[in-house]
């Protein structure tokens, strides 16, 4: 079992490059199946979740080959109807991917449960509602199982803005016989991603961006090559911890187009953020102080789909708020879970009142000390990484496999930014 030992109270220093996307990778990947030509995919995060998704595609029939640790070649040539270990299935929420493009492709699929974090509910009826409208028969046991000996367009009102509902709709209509119309769509970076590859395949997506898609269907779809965008998740924790650490910090090839709405937030917590054409600059001497709303009220943070602030944000931005002047309400809309560690970081000396499972009121700034800490999840995790970073003494993270399956080599990219951090195995 590995352990990261930090040591707090050094600020951040240097210049960082931003792993690739691995909620693009994922259903990226999963895409390969609508084709029986190959798929080279470039900037592949080499995580966890990424290599686990590549043995379910191989457990489909999918060839799978790792040119370099961040390009994978994928060729679905034939692929079968597979009896998947459960074990696996489970240890990804992405697994789920699989579905629309089997139910393209093969007219049935057959899935176990999909697993990934434990943040509460996360209802998986929007896929399935989908796949309804596009013709399928779905019955749910101890398995769900589609089928469709042929997919036919249809206009769909997804019930909810779900990402990867969003994505399994776009994968089951891309071959279905006529046009689809998908509303209320997500509309994420990695929505964008695999829409743009699927089009580079031959598909007929358009209002890629928005919350309105319509697929004209096509009877094949080729192979090729699409390099994935940055892990804007990647950026915004770089930012948030060069800011209460103290430090000055270059990140490379962030595409901030996809923080506008990160930097708002973070402006509003006394975070300036500097833009130099792909690159975004965290300086020194950042003031630190929450801005109110007018009148002197103060201000809630609350995530909610694209383009608003992301969920999967909203844990390091707590971490965040807790070295600011000031006090700040946390809304998390979508897992009524998420906020549970706010509790280590009330040990290690956090002023945070837990409201109920979906609010938090933060007072800042807290001096914060090392703990042993246990992660939760990929994204609680690299927020306990950052309150480490910011700690008087030394802390413990335990449970960095969390980490590990959402962040490629944290430790290494936050050493060589002058980081006290060192991954230890423990028996």
């Amino acid at each position: 079992m590995e352990e990261l030992l930090i040591e707090g109270g050094h600020p951040l220093h240097g210049e960082v490059v931003p792993s690739g996307n691995k909620n693009a990778a994922l259903p990226t990947m999963a895409a390969c199946l609508l084709t029986d030509e190959p798929i080279v995919l470039h900037n592949v995060p080499d995580i966890r979740d990424v290599h686990t998704m590549g043995e379910l595609l191989a457990d489909v029939g999918v060839q799978v080959e790792r040119l370099d640790p961040h390009t994978w070649r994928l060729h679905a040539r034939d692929v079968r109807l597979p009896v998947f270990d459960r074990e696996r299935f489970r240890r990804i929420r992405g697994s789920i991917l699989l579905a629309g493009p089997m139910l393209a492709r093969l007219g049935v699929a057959e899935l176990p449960r999909p697993g990934g974090d434990v943040i509460g509910r996360r209802r998986v009826d929007t896929h399935f509602l989908a796949f309804r409208e596009l013709g399928a028969e779905v019955e749910v046991n101890e398995t769900f199982q589609l089928q469709a000996p042929r997919l036919r367009g249809t206009d769909i009102l997804l019930d909810e803005a779900s990402v990867t509902g969003t994505e399994n709709a776009i994968m089951a209509a891309v071959l279905a016989e006529g046009t689809t119309v998908i509303r209320n769509a997500a509309s994420e970076p990695h929505v964008q991603d695999l829409c743009r590859m699927l089009n580079r395949m031959g598909a007929h997506i358009e209002g890629i961006g928005s919350n309105l898609l319509v697929i004209e269907g096509v009877d094949r779809l080729s192979g090729g090559e699409f390099t994935i965008g940055p892990d804007y998740m990647e950026v915004g924790s770089f930012i948030a911890m060069t800011a209460m650490t103290g430090g000055e910090v270059r990140i490379r090839n962030a595409a901030p187009e996809h923080l506008r709405m990160v930097r708002y937030v973070y402006e509003r917590l006394g975070v300036r953020i500097e833009v130099e054409g792909n690159d975004v600059i965290v300086p020194a001497d950042q003031p630190l102080a929450v801005i109110p709303d007018l009148g002197g009220a103060i201000p809630t943070i609350a995530d909610a789909p694209w383009p608003a602030f992301p969920a999967d944000l909203m844990s390091i931005t707590i971490v965040l708020a807790t070295q600011v002047n000031g006090t700040v309400l946390f809304h998390e809309k979508m897992f009524e879970s998420r906020l549970y560690f706010v509790d280590k970081l009330i040990f290690m000396g956090a002023r945070i009142v837990l409201c109920d499972p979906h609010r938090c009121l933060v007072q800042g700034p807290s001096p914060l000390h090392g703990d042993v800490l246990v992660s939760p999840d990929i994204r609680a995790g690299m927020a306990l990484v950052a309150a480490a970073l910011c700690a008087q003494g030394e802390s413990v993270i335990r449970n960095v496999d969390q980490i590990d399956r959402g962040y490629e080599r944290v430790d290494e990219k936050l050493r060589s930014l002058g980081a006290h951090i060192e991954r230890v195995r423990r028996s």
